[in-house]
């Protein structure tokens, strides 16, 4: 049998901390552990679990990224204006919305956020707001009222599409006002966003006219959207997270059940994914498709719960345990 000095011309370092970039096959042992370690890479892509939001909530928005991420708004008994934030731990409250909202739409990042569109008590809104990192401030209005709609891109390049009331619309906003953009093919409400303002990406969903569970995956190149692959599972109210060409879809609801399935996009078709630890519906999704995460939603009661995800392929520091 080769040793690993035979194998990579080296022994085993002893290290005080573990290396900034290791390589594949990398082996090290840290003396303040104290443990022995290895880098590897993802053969499947996987959930686990993460801090609770402290306020347990379903059908907010998500933005960010897995370590600094944000989920805004949503539902609990009624409409919430709570913001709060993600450090790749625990989350911490931050600035409330100026109008309280659920099923809004989502995009940017954490010390640049966008929420537009949703749901206030008796009618929806076409309010959009910014966040700083602190507070949010009220931004130009959308020019179709809605709820449940996907959402993508940044504070200054946002996107807005699907959604009840305006099932095909699409917008832009520019940081200041939303402009009309190309229709969806598929009218739906529902579904999952990703991407960017000239690379979204659309998937799930329900359908306009029959209700029906939609698995059909549009992408938009700024103008129009064409048709991408369909997912293997249809689904509603699912979270989205990454891009165009490397998207991830989870969780959600088929016609009789929540789903823990997830989904990873690579710009043609879906390959299966790991299952969440916690099947739901109306949840939140941000960051990428190898490090993503899902933000509360719905059981058979509002959740808390917080996942994150490690996909396929990722690079990944592992403790050896036996």
């Amino acid at each position: 049998m080769s040793t690993y000095y035979q194998i990579f011309g080296g022994k085993i370092n002893v290290v005080a901390s573990d290396p900034a970039n290791p390589i594949k096959g990398q082996v090290w042992f840290n003396t303040a552990t104290p443990a022995l370690k290895y880098r590897s890479v993802t053969t499947v892509g996987a959930w686990a679990a993460g801090g609770n939001l402290a306020t347990a909530r379903r059908t907010p928005a998500g933005a960010g990224t897995q370590t600094a991420g944000l989920g805004i708004g949503g539902y609990t008994t009624t409409n919430v204006a709570n913001t709060e934030e993600y450090d790749g731990t625990s989350w911490a409250a931050g600035g409330n919305l100026n109008t309280a909202r659920a099923s809004l739409g989502g995009a940017g990042t954490q010390t640049a956020g966008l929420g537009f569109g949703g749901t206030v008590p008796g009618s929806n809104t076409t309010a959009t707001e910014e966040y700083d990192g602190a507070t949010w401030t009220n931004g130009g209005n959308m020019g179709s009222i809605r709820r449940q709609l996907g959402g993508a891109g940044t504070q200054t390049a946002g996107l807005a599409f699907g959604g009840i009331l305006n099932f095909s619309a699409t917008e832009e906003y520019d940081g200041t006002s939303w402009t009309a953009g190309g229709a969806l093919a598929t009218p739906r409400y529902a579904l999952a966003g990703a991407g960017t303002q000239t690379a979204g990406l659309a998937a799930a969903g329900l359908n306009d006219t029959s209700t029906a569970v939609v698995n059909a995956t549009e992408e938009y190149d700024g103008t129009s959207w064409a048709g991408g692959g369909n997912l293997a599972t249809a689904r509603h109210s699912p979270g989205g997270s990454g891009t165009q060409t490397a998207g991830l879809v989870f969780g959600g609801v088929t016609p009789v059940s929540n789903v823990d399935n997830t989904e990873e996009y690579n710009g043609t078709s879906w390959a299966a994914g790991g299952a969440l630890g916690t099947a739901r519906r109306y949840l939140a999704g941000c960051g990428t498709q190898a490090a993503g995460l899902a933000i509360g939603g719905l059981t058979t009661a509002v959740t808390a719960a917080t996942e994150e995800y490690t996909g396929a392929g990722t690079a990944v520091t592992r403790t050896v345990t036996s």
